[in-house]
């Protein structure tokens, strides 16, 4: 195995106006909209914490201070449910803060995920990183940026996340061309289009949100021109990347996903998300699986 720098950091992007979710994220982030009991970014931050990467940086914005708070001490709460005697709930509220040394940087303009990535410049320097999209919940279970971390361990450069997906939806992702190499679930990605018409894509292998990512991308972003929706793509200095040999930040590799990702960025999904997770809640699931039988039942 050759002697590639270790993946320790952590960036998510959290600046998104949460505009699907209006006027729920007038004031609340879409990233503290609760999947259950807990907010839909804990799951993202809990999922990094998982795969080893304790020091991570959270890009975000205007009207996001709520983050920063969920993830701090709350000292007159857990007074209270200290002298209550309420040890479970004070675990939990306690736990954010225990993840994972969380970093914020603000986001100051949006201009798309790859301008955001770039706020991590500083932050992150000259070491490779994961990146981890809110939007995209991975099943515990799956232990998919572990895995991820490993191929940048074997070939270096950057690795992406690809799943699957109907070609009728392919207009909605980063799209990556592939080719085989020795490990079934590892492809090499030779090209990459953003959001590409059904007609058009190379594959039906999208990008779905989890990175690990080589140093050199900021070089790269710095130099990236706005593209699809007149934003920053990290789609297109990945693609850059991908022409790259070792020496310069290259290449690129995709881990072929074929697990459980939730998608909470839109109302529908999002309710697929919380629907799923609480029927598989052992506290839940008992009453509320049965529950939603009965209520199928009725609605035919």
């Amino acid at each position: 195995m050759a002697d590639f720098d270790p993946v320790t950091k952590a960036v998510v992007p959290a600046a998104g106006l949460g505009t699907r979710f209006l006027p729920a994220t007038k004031a609340t982030p879409k990233e503290m909209l609760p999947i259950v009991d807990k907010p839909a970014i804990q799951y993202v931050v809990e999922e990094a914490a998982s795969a080893g990467l304790l020091d991570l940086l959270m890009v975000t914005g205007k009207n996001k201070r709520s983050i920063e708070d969920h993830f701090d001490r709350a000292f007159e709460l857990e007074e209270v449910l200290e002298a209550k005697g309420d040890e479970h709930r004070l675990s939990q509220v306690r736990e954010p803060a225990s993840l994972a040394t969380l970093h914020y940087v603000r986001q100051g303009e949006p201009k798309g995920l790859g301008h955001a990535v770039l706020c991590a410049k500083q932050h992150v320097g000259d070491h490779p990183f994961a990146c981890l999209l809110g939007d995209d919940l991975i099943d515990r279970r799956d232990a998919l940026l572990k895995r991820m971390i490993e191929v940048r361990d074997t070939y270096g450069g950057s690795v992406i996340a690809l799943m699957e997906v109907p070609k009728e939806q392919v207009s909605l992702y980063g799209v990556a061309t592939i080719e085989a190499t020795a490990e079934d679930d590892v492809v090499k990605v030779t090209d990459l289009v953003e959001k590409p018409p059904a007609d058009e894509a190379p594959s039906n292998w999208a990008i779905i949100g989890r990175y690990v990512i080589d140093p050199a991308v900021f070089e790269v972003l710095e130099n990236t021109p706005p593209g699809r929706g007149g934003e920053i793509q990290l789609t297109d200095a990945l693609r850059t990347l991908a022409g790259r040999g070792s020496e310069e930040g290259g290449p690129v590799h995709g881990v072929l996903f074929r697990g459980r990702r939730y998608d909470t960025g839109d109302k529908l999904d999002y309710l697929r998300t919380v629907v799923k997770f609480a029927a598989d809640r052992e506290d839940l699931a008992g009453e509320f699986v049965p529950w939603l039988r009965e209520f199928l039942d009725e609605v035919g």
